[in-house]
């Protein structure tokens, strides 16, 4: 779920043709979930195959993925590995919440009120072992590189954009930018209206860049600070200060300096405050990583989606076309920049 830092963070809007050439390290836990919550039957079911199993994860990665190679980007998909022993109580809690959508979605359905149902089927995704397998061996199919993280894989993607191997990280949250990743692409398959959860409102949301330098530079503060800040909002791995939002710890840390002379002067304190500081500032990652972009194999794709799950030939086959040329025209701009 990560922290929320929009009311004080300033985006750049960005075309997904803006990061043309450009290395995107994607959270792939927090895009396998978008797919499993967003890509759903009319009553809230996700898509499945004869069999009964699951497919919105392999529906979501075959066609974004194409559109991402189309406009010339490089993505590479970074997976969780075992989560801090601190974000425990946010894992217990989002297993509570999907327990109670799971029986309100129910609940929906028997009375026929699809928009009801759908909206709390999509808050019961769950990404199995199974999942993640599945999507990393289309992954290799697709020659799409992905990166096992130790850790949380926001951090992960954040090192990689910190050690040049990646331009950004990609992801739904700001937790990138509190790992130390110099940018945050957002919303890059997210384009035209949107409607808010659980509200009748609909916003025109466009892909956003965030600059780490240029928010730090804006907000007046360092990124230790902005951990502090975080940290006072709550986080996957502290419970906040009741009543603290993005601004009121920005101007406590501001006026303070840092979050222990703010804590004192709340008169409160965070357990385990040093630890979770520690989990952004210095996070467990692998420090060097190889990245290598191949060409789709066709018959293995073809084998993975349509043999196995069901899939449309047809509609597979697009997608491979999409990638075999976007392939094609980043080799081609690579040729031209070496012989130029």
């Amino acid at each position: 779920m990560g922290i929320n830092l929009s009311d004080i963070v300033a985006a750049s809007p960005r075309t997904l043709e803006d990061f043309a050439g450009k290395v995107l390290a994607i959270d792939a836990f927090n895009t396998l979930y978008q797919f499993l919550a967003i890509i759903r039957q009319p009553d809230g079911t996700p898509l499945m195959d004869r069999q009964g199993r699951v497919t919105s994860h392999l529906s979501g990665l075959i066609y974004r993925l194409s559109n991402f190679v189309a406009a010339g980007i490089r993505p590479a998909l970074v997976f969780d590995g075992r989560p801090p022993r601190l974000k425990a109580r946010t894992i217990e809690g989002r297993v509570e919440v999907k327990r109670r959508a799971e029986a309100e979605w129910k609940e929906a359905l028997e009375v026929g009120d699809l928009a009801t149902a759908r909206t709390k089927a999509m808050q019961t995704s769950r990404l199995t072992d199974e999942m993640i397998g599945q999507s990393k061996r289309l992954l290799e199919a697709l020659g799409v590189p992905w990166v096992q993280a130790p850790g949380e894989g926001e951090a992960q993607a954040s090192a990689m954009a910190r050690s040049g191997v990646a331009y950004a990280a990609a992801s739904q949250d700001y937790d990138a930018l509190l790992f130390g990743s110099p940018r945050l692409a957002k919303n890059l398959a997210i384009s035209g209206r949107r409607k808010l959860p659980r509200k009748e409102v609909y916003v025109d949301v466009q892909p956003e860049e965030i600059e780490l330098e240029a928010t730090l530079a804006a907000l007046g503060v360092s990124r230790e600070q902005l951990v502090d800040m975080a940290l006072l909002i709550g986080t996957d791995f502290n419970e906040g200060v009741k009543g603290i939002g993005p601004k009121k710890a920005l101007a406590l840390v501001k006026k303070h300096g840092s979050l222990a002379p703010a804590l004192g002067n709340l008169g409160v304190d965070i357990e385990a405050k040093d630890e979770v500081r520690g989990i952004f500032l210095e996070p467990d990652v692998v420090p060097t990583v190889e990245l290598r972009f191949q060409d789709p194999d066709p018959e293995a794709v073809r084998h993975i989606l349509c043999d196995d799950h069901d899939f449309s030939r047809d509609r597979v086959d697009v997608a491979l076309e999409k990638f075999g040329e976007g392939r094609a025209a980043q080799k081609q701009k690579s040729l031209d920049g070496w012989l130029g």
